[in-house]
């Protein structure tokens, strides 16, 4: 700390002075406490939590935490600070976070943002495998699936709790119910790409205020794809494991054609480079990940009703076992706090809920033991990424669903299709650099090409010389080889 010059105007520093610094000193100090100078209201030592989530801060969120925390006392001795970072930003900024050495608890991670494999091989994120393997672990371990831990096993070693969900990756169609009743659109026969164009024409011509086809930045058409990296895997049924770049299959070249075609017919809106999700935008479909009863979920979030049908046969990749994960840092200092918590977490209906839906007869009011009805849902004060909390299976399901949902997840779980490299984990350190440059690549092609409104021999011809120019042969040959060594191994 540097010095502190005065200018000397009196002999005696005022009262008032001394009174002004006391002040300061004493609200540093404080601010700059650790956990062992915060106590409950019984006297006990509270250990403070910081979890880095993904998402927007609700607005109620200040309300909600204070119940949340009165509970977490009462259980486990433990407040919770939970910290939001949104969607677009959060692997960037996570990334700031982890590499910065910062002291933080809890985080967010998958295989879409937060870099599970990645930061755990790196060593960001602890090993949990003593703990899941103790008396004390047990409860959550039985808890969640086997088949998410198997998922989240990265050479025999597990860094993360599975939020258990739904454990497929399931491309859907999403129609505007208004539209699909309109023109009696038989939503549920409708699959390809291909399957939608008289659908589009007749919106186009009829309905001049409608997108028919809706695409964001965001907008990604991989459905035949097991993406082990970014472009680089397999096709979803190729048992021989041969390694490709999705770019330079003719699967994907006819599926960038026919979004050419819509988008110079007009189906498609003239943004879909750029555009972020707008709610207020009508359309006939858009495209969504889903699970069973997903309509449900969109329409609440869309104020209108939608209905839905799978593009193609739910697979379960290594991407979609691992698409919501919460890990404790290595630099936590809290790290049996942190897993106490992640175990009252997956298995407290009441924390869980709490943490989910907010406050009984604020946010919500119950209309059976496990179903509830929100209230207040045109003022959207407290909306959260409920797949990021943890433990779906025990939450509350919306009185417009039925009780047998989660009963519905765990059958969908089971007949899902599994992709021929599922356990595969990448061990990317050898092309590291390789890796870095093709995603400045693709962040430069990507949401153009998918958006329709370029030339595709042109763009894609651009794209592919580009990541030929970057490495991706080097990065389709590494991973080629570590894939027919795990392959001989299974």
């Amino acid at each position: 700390m540097g010095r502190i010059k005065c200018i000397k105007t009196k002999k005696l520093i005022s009262s008032l002075s001394i009174v002004l610094f006391f002040i300061m000193t004493l609200t540093f100090f404080t601010s700059c406490g650790n956990n062992s100078n915060k106590v409950g209201s019984g006297g006990q030592k509270i250990t403070e939590l910081t979890w880095y989530t993904i998402g927007l801060e609700p607005k109620d969120y200040k309300q909600v935490i204070t119940e949340v925390n009165k509970y977490l006392e009462e259980k486990i001795n433990v407040h919770l600070n939970m910290k939001f970072i949104d969607f677009g930003d959060y692997t960037q900024k996570m990334s700031v976070i982890i590499n910065s050495g910062e002291d933080y608890d809890l985080a967010f991670t998958c295989s879409w943002a937060g870099d599970y494999l990645g930061n755990s091989r790196k060593g960001a994120f602890l090993e949990l495998n003593d703990m899941l393997n103790s008396d004390s672990g047990n409860l959550l371990f039985t808890t969640i699936d086997k088949r998410f831990w198997d998922g989240a096993s990265i050479d025999g070693k597990i860094y993360g709790v599975p939020n258990q969900k739904e454990l497929g990756v399931a491309p859907m169609w999403v129609f505007t119910k208004e539209y699909v009743d309109k023109y009696n659109i038989p939503y549920e026969s409708i699959h390809s790409l291909e399957d939608l164009e008289p659908w589009l024409k007749i919106i186009k011509e009829n309905e001049p205020g409608v997108v028919p086809l809706y695409i964001t930045k965001g907008f990604s058409y991989t459905v035949f794809f097991d993406q082990l990296v970014d472009p680089v895997g397999i096709l979803s049924d190729d048992e021989t494991l041969t390694i490709r770049n999705m770019f330079e299959t003719a699967e994907m070249k006819k599926s960038l054609d026919t979004l050419r075609r819509y988008y110079q017919l007009g189906y498609i809106n003239t943004d879909s480079a750029t555009a972020q999700d707008d709610k207020s935008v009508k359309r006939l479909v858009t495209k969504g990940d889903g699970q069973p009863y997903a309509e449900k979920i969109w329409s609440k979030d869309l104020k209108y009703e939608v209905v839905a049908s799978p593009i193609v046969d739910t697979l379960v990749t290594n991407a979609s076992a691992t698409g919501a994960l919460i890990a404790i840092s290595q630099n936590s200092k809290n790290k049996e706090k942190s897993f106490e918590f992640l175990t009252l977490l997956n298995t407290d209906k009441k924390l869980r809920n709490l943490l989910n839906y907010g406050i009984e007869g604020v946010h919500y009011e119950k209309v059976s033991e496990n179903s509830i009805k929100l209230l207040n849902q045109d003022q959207r004060r407290y909306e959260i990424p409920y797949f990021g909390l943890g433990n779906m299976f025990i939450t509350y399901t919306l009185d417009n669903e039925p009780d047998t949902k989660w009963e519905e997840f765990k059958e969908f779980n089971d007949k899902a299709k599994v992709s021929p490299a599922l356990g595969f984990k990448f061990d990317a350190s050898r092309v590291s650099s390789e890796i870095a440059a093709i995603n400045n690549v693709l962040e430069e092609f990507k949401a153009t090409l998918y958006s329709g409104s370029v030339d595709v021999d042109e763009y894609l011809t651009k794209l592919n010389n580009k990541l030929k120019e970057q490495g991706i042969d080097k990065v389709i040959n590494e991973m080629q080889s570590q894939l027919d060594a795990w392959k001989s191994n299974n």
